[in-house]
């Protein structure tokens, strides 16, 4: 893909891989690119421009004027559209319910996933942590780390219930599960592909599961930081 180090986390909807990423990428002082961003940027587009996502055709439309831009930053995470600043914006419930329809267009899959090698090609950066759909087993098959980051349904649900106190806890899971349904129809979120390692983070706390992530980049690396 290119010569950046690349560390790179699949794993369904709360299990916890953009925090996970983020932390790694901290740690490590690697770059953080999160490619459910792009998606939402892309859902954000397209409302923007007065259409449904639920319309292929008029997501395939808003993609040949979608201007993306994404920091890698761990701690400075800006998203921009056509120089629009988009970051928060683009967590805003209303994108939160679109961003599906943009997903599993398959031509979308394709371009934003061009985006992302080019994104991270371009960077300058020794290593990069990718987390998202399709990383391990299309955006980057041949990366040296490639981790399927799980949990259990109840698991995953009471953490996204933390991450959106105040919410309610059954709509929380139900909606949890919705997008799991909606995921495993575009990729197999619970069985990793040859080569990807499986962390199972159900019984661990987040300082466990960094550890156990550091763990496989370590065996990948010979303990060598990554680099």
């Amino acid at each position: 893909m290119t010569d950046t180090f690349i560390v790179a986390i699949d794993g369904p909807a709360g299990s916890g891989k953009s925090s996970v990423s983020k932390e790694i990428a901290r740690r490590r002082g690697y770059g953080y690119l999160d490619t459910g961003a792009a998606y939402r940027a892309l859902a954000w587009h397209v409302l923007e421009r007065g259409d449904s996502t639920e319309d292929p055709s008029a997501v395939l439309a808003a993609l040949d004027d979608f201007d993306l831009a994404l920091g890698l930053d761990p701690d400075e995470r800006r998203v921009s559209v056509g120089g629009v600043d988009v970051t928060t914006d683009i967590r805003d419930t209303r994108v939160s319910g679109a961003v599906s329809g943009v997903a599993r267009v398959p031509a979308v899959r394709v371009r934003l996933n061009e985006m992302f090698r080019a994104i991270v090609a371009d960077s300058g950066l020794e290593a990069v942590s990718i987390e998202g759909r399709d990383i391990t087993t299309v955006v980057a098959p041949d990366a040296p780390v490639r981790i399927l980051l799980t949990a259990s349904p109840e698991v995953r649900a009471a953490r996204r219930g933390l991450e959106m106190a105040g919410q309610d806890a059954a709509a929380v899971a139900e909606a949890l599960h919705k997008r799991d349904a909606s995921d495993s129809a575009v990729v197999d979120f619970f069985e990793p592909a040859p080569g990807v390692e499986l962390v199972d983070s159900t019984d661990l706390d987040f300082e466990g599961t960094i550890e156990a992530v550091l763990a496989v980049i370590d065996r990948a690396t010979g303990g060598s930081n990554g680099h």
